[in-house]
């Protein structure tokens, strides 16, 4: 049942990014230009998914379990620290770069936009190397 849930809940996903235009880097780098043609349509998508989501926790926060049964388990931590910033700035800075951020770039590469495949594997392999480094740290 858990997957049938997380398949829904990702078809449902992708189909919002295409259908809001979130997968299309065009859209996404208009959106980023405010110095230039800038386009705020983006913002509305945005605004209506943190309207959506806070009603969702509201909802939540009063239930122990998740729709399929799962138990919640909610962020404990509260503390801005330097590795939050600097993978925030780096988020920012790939996504104001290449048009795309994780979840729209998946969709497009399972569409077959080349610079979307180029995206992912870039996304993999720091992935890959977050890993390694976080293995030798903690030896």
């Amino acid at each position: 049942m858990n997957a049938l849930f997380a398949f829904v809940s990702g078809l449902v996903f992708g189909l919002g990014l295409i259908i809001s235009g979130m997968a299309n880097p065009a859209k996404v780098l208009g959106f980023l230009d405010l110095a230039g043609a800038w386009d705020p349509s983006l913002a509305f998508v945005m605004g209506g998914a943190v309207l959506a989501t806070a009603a969702g926790f509201a909802v939540l926060r009063r239930r122990r379990a998740s729709l399929s049964g799962e138990p919640l388990r909610w962020p404990t931590a509260t503390r801005i620290d330097a590795r939050l910033a600097l993978g925030s700035l780096v988020f920012g800075a790939g996504w104001g770069l290449a048009g795309f951020c994780p979840g729209p770039a998946l969709v497009a590469a399972s569409a077959g936009v080349s610079e979307a495949l180029v995206f992912v594997a870039a996304m993999l392999a720091g992935m890959a190397v977050f890993s390694i480094l976080e293995k030798i740290k903690s030896r």
